[in-house]
């Protein structure tokens, strides 16, 4: 951790401490908790936790959601296009392009079924099934970042002014 070379923002591992750990991660065959959250658990699978994807621009997730409205709420990844593969269940998902059109392309998935969330687009993933629904999801980024819409715009610190907020409403 005190090499000089730093690669994306982190340290580069002299080759000569490299590990077959480095580049192993185990734990994505079990279910994550979705008992909070709005019903859905994300286990990200980035450089942080699998140090071998370091320079490599990939990352992944496993993605679980209760059934009857498990959800993954409107977000963006700001460094990386995301390529979804519904494993169990059945999912609605989707995502807004940008101005001027925020037009919504959208879809119900079943399993095996593959859908796109393109670079720093709002998307969403929604279980409306009778089952829990199980997605894994790979990620164009060692660190793809993740800004949840709502959680920025009414959860800032310090909080965005309620006549900004206000305002906004009604422009819509």
């Amino acid at each position: 951790m005190k090499s000089e070379v730093f690669v994306n923002g982190l340290v580069c591992k002299n080759p000569n401490y490299v590990k077959t750990e480095d580049f192993f991660f185990s734990g994505l065959d079990k279910a994550g908790d979705t008992s909070k959250n709005l019903g859905s658990n994300v286990t990200l699978v980035n450089v942080n936790r699998l140090a071998g994807l370091n320079t490599l621009g990939i990352s992944l997730a496993r993605i679980d959601f209760a059934p009857y409205g498990g959800l993954n709420p409107p977000h963006i990844h700001p460094r990386a296009t995301e390529v979804l593969t519904v494993m169990e269940g059945t999912l609605y998902v989707g995502f807004v392009t940008s101005a001027p059109d925020f037009k919504l392309f959208s879809k119900v998935l079943n399993k095996g079924d593959v859908f796109v969330f393109p670079q720093g687009l709002i998307h969403f993933q929604f279980n409306f099934g009778a089952v829990p629904a199980v997605a894994f999801a790979g990620l164009s980024s060692q660190n793809p970042g993740l800004v949840t819409v709502a959680n920025a715009v009414f959860g800032s610190n310090p909080p965005i002014s309620d006549d900004v907020l206000t305002k906004l409403k009604t422009a819509v």
